[in-house]
């Protein structure tokens, strides 16, 4: 049975999901610089302008943090493309893996499939 309710099939979840947050936030910080630094140029305000630049500042810190964490943990590799290249792959075949699942079994009985006490 290959459905999502099978425990089998959460195997590797915890870590394969740590690392695709920290992809999301990763990428949602960098496009909040790119943001930051549309604003700059669109604001003719120079305390706006001021205001912008410190968060866009603050921004690239927490991507710095971000990327420093994701490489530490084995999550990214940006200076080795022959080491991210398996990690990019296991991430494509999981979610392919996902995306196979049946996500409406006929049957969602489950007795018997998880380490409880008998009762």
């Amino acid at each position: 049975m290959e459905d999502y309710l099978d425990p089998r099939n959460a195997e590797g979840m915890p870590s394969l999901a740590d690392s695709a947050f920290a992809m999301d936030f990763l990428l949602s910080v960098k496009n909040g610089i790119r943001n930051y630094g549309f604003a700059i140029t669109e604001t003719a305000n120079p305390e706006l302008r001021r205001i912008f630049h410190k968060q866009m500042e603050a921004a690239i810190d927490l991507h710095t943090e971000i990327a420093d964490l994701m490489i530490k943990k084995g999550w990214l590799h940006p200076h080795n493309f022959k080491e991210q290249y398996p990690v990019d792959m296991k991430a494509a075949e999981t979610a392919v893996q996902i995306a196979k699942l049946n996500l409406y079994p006929n049957d969602t009985d489950r007795q018997g499939m998880f380490a409880t006490p008998n009762q």
